[in-house]
């Protein structure tokens, strides 16, 4: 009797582990996770070019020899750059084995990071914030009107490989909300910028100053009184 209901327990815990499964992968998929495909997969080899490697060697010349993991992310940069904007899953494992850490320590920052791609992308990549301000802005209505004209969903790439759209958190602009970004890959493996674009295009406001100029703070504050340490 025990065996039989240990047995049918596991059968219920194998068919709970299934479903599981199942709505994991349907919610990787949706959610643009790592998925083993054809051109990123752990079996693919890949390795830092030839003048890269130098610059490799300089970067973990500015981290002492016992915190290499330190420079983890200006790797995964120059890792990026090297792969035309994106990041697979073999580059990744690249990075961790220079600085000899488990791959998933590199993997928590690359999926952390907006600034890294873990697919391909365009090699003009369209951001736009989706962070509460630029949401009550209307930045989801302008990734809608982005996606329907470019005839793509987010983190697809345009037949000619030319655009990508994509979400980018606070550019620490609200002032200027909606704010969106185009990272520009055009140069491949010589580095790419980022050039951002404020929602407000009011010719009379001054950056980030409201129109017709400041009504506050117009003079520099003074500094807070230092205390006297010799009678400390």
């Amino acid at each position: 009797m025990l065996a039989r209901f240990a047995s049918r327990r596991f059968l219920e815990i194998r068919q709970a582990f299934r479903q599981s499964s199942q709505a994991s992968r349907s919610l990787s998929t949706a959610l643009n996770y790592h998925l083993d495909t054809p051109d990123n997969n752990p079996d693919l080899p890949w390795e830092f070019s030839e003048a890269n490697k130098q610059k490799v060697k300089e970067i973990l010349s500015h981290y002492p020899s016992n915190y290499k993991q330190s420079a983890v992310i200006p790797l995964l940069d120059l890792a990026q750059q090297q792969h035309g904007g994106w990041l697979p899953v073999s580059a990744m494992n690249a990075v961790a084995k220079v600085i000899e850490v488990a791959p998933i320590r590199v993997y928590e920052v690359a999926t952390f990071y907006s600034m890294f791609n873990r697919s391909k992308v365009g090699k003009y990549h369209l951001l736009v914030c989706g962070t509460t301000p630029c949401m009550i802005r209307g930045s989801r209505e302008i990734e809608e009107a982005l996606l329907n004209h470019l005839g793509v969903k987010r983190n697809e790439v345009t037949s000619d490989g030319l655009f990508s759209v994509g979400e980018m958190e606070c550019m620490g602009c609200c002032v200027n909300a909606p704010m969106m970004t185009v990272a520009d890959y055009s140069n491949g493996s010589e580095g790419y910028t980022y050039n951002y674009y404020p929602g407000t295009q009011n010719p009379k406001r001054i950056k980030s100053g409201p129109e017709g100029g400041n009504t506050t703070l117009l003079t520099d504050p003074k500094p807070p009184p230092c205390r006297d340490l010799d009678a400390c």
